[in-house]
């Protein structure tokens, strides 16, 4: 496993992963990215990023069978594994830690 640090964009392609479960392959991941960043990013960021996840242990990934909408190609679907899930909920729980010492105040 290289490196246990998850990056904010890394959480949140993990987020995305486990949000369209089953159809979890690179076009959908960098389009639910899209909708819910409201930005746009390339392919070559996201790949980018699925590779360090998958180099880390945090998601494993298959190959579809080939369709005829992509020309015979097959596409590689991402599932979290235990490690990435366990990742995440570390990540959450900081933040919502961090988040409950923060001064009611504090961004008023």
């Amino acid at each position: 496993m290289k490196g246990s640090n998850l990056g904010e964009f890394q959480e949140i392609v993990l987020l995305s992963i486990l949000i369209l479960d089953d159809e979890a392959y690179g076009l959908k991941i960098q389009q639910e990215l899209s909708t819910r960043l409201k930005r746009t990013m390339s392919r070559g960021a996201l790949h980018t990023a699925l590779t360090r996840l998958e180099e880390k242990g945090f998601i494993s990934s298959h190959t579809g069978g080939a369709t005829a909408e992509r020309g015979g190609r097959r596409k590689r679907f991402y599932t979290l594994t235990n490690a990435g899930k366990e990742s995440l909920k570390q990540a959450r729980e900081l933040r919502e830690e961090m988040w409950s010492l923060v001064p009611k105040l504090g961004l008023s």
